[in-house]
């Protein structure tokens, strides 16, 4: 297209549709987060609803899809990705929070609606077993036309089991749709469909961002706490488990300390303490009321000198330990050699 040509067809655009393409520009521009959001079935005064419910945490523009495609595709930051998504009744949503936050929201603020004649089921319709609270009459045969195992009991109608009437993905008839309205049943959704959202730079589509927010929580948590096993059991220090570390460490040291009997002022009382229940048990075997020395008879056995820290440092160690064993693999066999506390925690953190 020569340059001439384009300024006529420049020339040719309607004031209005100029301004609305500027006004889109800058809602695109003023979010973090945009994306293009499907209202195709949603009746007016429920689409304000929902605009008024969004207030604050997103906003919804609508404008005509030519516009709306138009204006994506000045935007220099990606969003001419989005344009795949414009097509039906569509309107722009933007957002400062997170796509998932945005997902989680518009999922939360669709409401049950009833399904009419002609439209396409959005899941497998189920008339429920119960008292339908309709007198005897006609209906009932309605009821079993559609599908439905309903009699007359007890002075009303009654569906004397759950009965499946529609699968996913069929149409609705007039028939059900008189039925389903007649009892109430209200099988699908209504609603803002998010389409796709981009984000700093990535495009979003629904099924990427519908997930369990507990359960990934949880493995969040599982894979926290299997790192740090593993960074305990191969003695890996890090901002996290040093404390741990030097507090294993410190009960290792007490430990081989009492062991081999080295007399360090910080183990003389315990190694007294040893060596005095050491005899005691000794004497204690001996069927001789002397065996005791006499300086010992009637004394209290001393106890041993607390040491809380060496004592928490061995507690988070043993439940270290522990939590690693439990969460491990099997060993192949006792003679495999390759079976190191690093195992273990690999074990914790894969298993």
């Amino acid at each position: 297209m020569s340059e001439s040509e384009s300024v006529r067809k420049t020339e040719t655009i309607p004031e209005w549709k100029r301004i609305e393409v500027d006004e889109l520009v800058d809602f695109l521009e003023n979010y973090e987060s945009v994306g293009v959001v499907g209202v195709a079935g949603i009746p007016s005064r429920q689409l304000q609803a929902m605009r008024r419910d969004l207030h604050g945490s997103a906003e919804v523009r609508m404008s005509r899809n030519t516009l709306t495609v138009r204006a994506l595709e000045e935007v220099d930051d990606g969003l001419a990705e989005l344009v795949d998504y414009v097509e039906g009744q569509v309107a722009l949503i933007g957002t400062n929070d997170n796509p998932f936050g945005l997902y989680k929201d518009l999922e939360a603020s669709k409401t049950p609606a009833p399904i009419n004649a002609g439209e396409v089921a959005p899941n497998d319709i189920v008339i429920p077993e119960g008292d339908t609270g309709v007198d005897p009459g006609p209906f009932v045969g309605e009821l079993q036309q559609v599908g439905a195992n309903a009699r007359i009991m007890d002075g009303s109608i009654q569906v004397t089991e759950d009965s499946h009437v529609l699968d996913e993905g069929e149409v609705v008839s007039q028939d059900l749709a008189n039925v389903l309205s007649e009892l109430g049943i209200e099988p699908k959704e209504v609603g803002l469909d998010l389409r796709g959202v981009h984000s700093e730079g990535v495009l979003f589509e629904p099924d990427e961002l519908a997930i369990d927010v507990e359960e990934y929580r949880a493995d969040i948590q599982s894979a926290a706490a299997g790192a740090r096993n593993l960074s305990i059991n191969a003695v890996y220090p890090t901002t996290e488990t040093a404390p741990a570390l030097l507090a294993k460490a410190t009960g290792d040291a007490k430990a081989l300390g009492l062991f081999a009997a080295i007399e360090d002022p910080d183990l003389v009382p315990d190694l007294v303490a040893k060596a005095d229940a050491q005899l005691r048990a000794l004497a204690a075997q001996i069927d001789d009321e002397e065996a005791l020395p006499e300086e010992l008879r009637g004394v209290e056995a001393p106890a041993a000198q607390p040491d809380d820290e060496a004592d928490a440092a061995e507690d988070e160690s043993s439940d270290e330990d522990a939590e690693a064993e439990a969460d491990a693999e099997p060993e192949a066999d006792d003679d495999d050699e390759d079976d190191g506390d690093g195992g273990e925690g690999l074990g914790a953190m894969f298993g």
